[in-house]
């Protein structure tokens, strides 16, 4: 699917409802997990490719909408605020995969495969030129949707995005990258999957005015089921504990001192 002169551009927004980055993160009596019991918000990341996505439509619109961004999410119920929160960044319409509250949470590939599933839902419609979410989720830090997606869908993808220019008349992207040695330019043809770093943008705050507006705008419920994806997760988790607790360090009066105190500790010199 490219972009036509009618339609510009249909773009898709993954967003992942996590533990608030703020939270400090407690294992469950259980020792099966986190204690998910706190306050949940958009993944970080995720905020930051909704706020891209908005960008790219306030610089192609012109007064227009030929530009239009549909919010996505997989979880239970209350995963519908994380929709909301979307809608009134600036998104015209959301899809929910709903799970059971119950649920074991999805794993990545699941995940890929169920975003891949709504895409070709939507090749009912109009389809969808690009995708747009979190280089990661800050509750599990796998960092592999994205990329999971592009290769289930054979699109091209740009990863640990901190710049997006895009060129409709070409149909491509330039797309800098965030990389270990620096900064990477890398150029990626439509439809493409973009995953967003930190110094992308800084996500705007919803207005008032605009979080009553996303309460009447369209949400598309679905399951699973619908989609014809399994999100059984593969792995088991067996047991999460806790890291033991740092102990204080402690001063010395010379080199000696603390020589002495590293060969009773058991360090010797190589």
């Amino acid at each position: 699917m490219h972009p036509s002169s009618a339609r510009l551009l249909n773009i898709l927004v993954p967003v992942k409802r996590a533990v608030d980055y703020a939270v400090k993160i407690r294992v469950n009596p259980q020792q099966t997990g986190i204690d998910l019991n706190v306050k949940h918000s958009m993944n970080p990341f995720d905020e930051i490719a909704v706020e891209e996505a908005v960008r790219i439509r306030e610089r192609l619109s012109k007064g227009s909408e030929p530009v239009t961004i549909t919010a996505l999410t997989i979880g239970p119920a209350k995963s519908i605020e994380t929709l909301r929160t979307a809608l009134a960044m600036g998104a015209d319409s959301a899809v929910h995969v709903e799970i059971p509250e119950s649920a074991p949470a999805p794993e990545p590939l699941g995940v890929a495969k169920a975003i891949k599933a709504v895409i070709e839902k939507q090749k009912e419609k109009e389809g969808v030129d690009m995708v747009i979410l979190g280089k990661q989720a800050i509750d599990d830090d796998l960092g592999q949707t994205g990329q999971m997606l592009a290769s289930l869908l054979g699109w091209g993808q740009a990863t640990f995005a901190s710049k997006v220019e895009l060129d409709l008349d070409a149909k491509n992207a330039t797309v800098t990258r965030e990389i270990d040695g620096g900064l990477e330019q890398v150029r990626v043809k439509f439809p493409m999957v973009i995953t967003t770093d930190l110094r992308l943008n800084e996500p705007r705050y919803a207005s008032l005015p605009n979080i009553m507006k996303a309460k009447k705008k369209p949400v598309t419920k679905l399951t699973p089921t619908d989609l014809g994806v399994s999100l059984e997760p593969q792995m088991e988790v067996i047991k999460v504990v806790e890291p033991p607790k740092r102990v204080g360090g402690s001063k010395v009066e010379s080199v000696d001192e603390l020589v002495e105190k590293l060969k009773t500790a058991g360090f010797t010199a190589v």
